[in-house]
């Protein structure tokens, strides 16, 4: 059994697509964002971020006490080392699967999160940061255009969490302000997994948690947005 605590982001749904894909046993326990529940001794335990996702697995390979891992990437490769599925076993084809994790994690993720930031959320619009961060989430987009041209995932012959990983955040590509029909693989690759039944479960399990926006009033902009050192301290 997994634990997965969650909430309705793209990083939320990450290890939710990949639970539904392999058919693991989880329990998805919420955590709402929008007002602080990230903040509570108990979570903080297992993700010392304060961030969703995070998960505890009951039965750990070592058989040990249960084994709390944290951050959406970490967490997909310890899943799919796990499950043995959706990473690929030939050593090349899994160094490019996890290659590309990292480009969703470190790239992707962030200023697709920044363009949500300064596109919709910000009290005042800032020019400069909302053209900078549409444009980079264009070039990103882009970069996994390109990738695509000549493969049907992302890396090695199948579905992998290097595609999982990516997905969510495509998924509100208009909020970002990007065409998916400038990107013709990009849009093939994405109906592809949008019509996956592993994705349509995992969504509809999402959506019995939450479907109000994350920032819906100032409350929640103060919880989200308002963070310092000494908020951690």
């Amino acid at each position: 059994m997994i634990d997965l605590h969650f909430w309705t982001t793209p990083n939320g749904y990450k290890p939710l697509m990949l639970m539904e894909e392999t058919g693991m046993d989880y329990r998805l326990i919420g955590v709402d964002i929008s007002r602080g529940e990230q903040f509570r001794p108990e979570f903080l335990a297992i993700s010392p971020n304060n961030r969703i996702p995070a998960i505890v697995d009951h039965d750990p390979a070592d058989g040990g006490e249960p084994l709390p891992v944290f951050e959406s990437g970490a967490i997909l490769l310890y899943l799919a080392d796990k499950t043995g599925q959706c990473v690929p076993a030939q050593p090349r084809d899994r160094v490019s699967c996890i290659e590309w994790l990292f480009w969703q994690t470190a790239g992707l993720g962030p200023m697709a999160g920044q363009n949500h930031h300064f596109g919709t959320y910000a009290p005042e619009r800032l020019p400069y940061a909302i053209d900078r961060y549409v444009r980079e989430t264009a070039r990103l987009y882009a970069v996994l255009n390109k990738r695509l041209t000549d493969r049907e995932w992302i890396a090695g012959d199948g579905y992998s969490i290097a595609d999982i990983a990516c997905y969510p955040w495509i998924v509100p590509h208009q909020r970002q302000q990007q065409n998916l029909d400038e990107f013709p693989q990009l849009k093939r690759w994405f109906e592809a997994i949008a019509a996956r039944p592993s994705t349509l479960r995992a969504y509809a399990a999402g959506k019995e948690f939450n479907t109000a926006p994350t920032v819906r009033d100032e409350e929640s902009r103060r919880v989200l947005f308002g963070q310092s050192a000494s908020s951690v301290a």
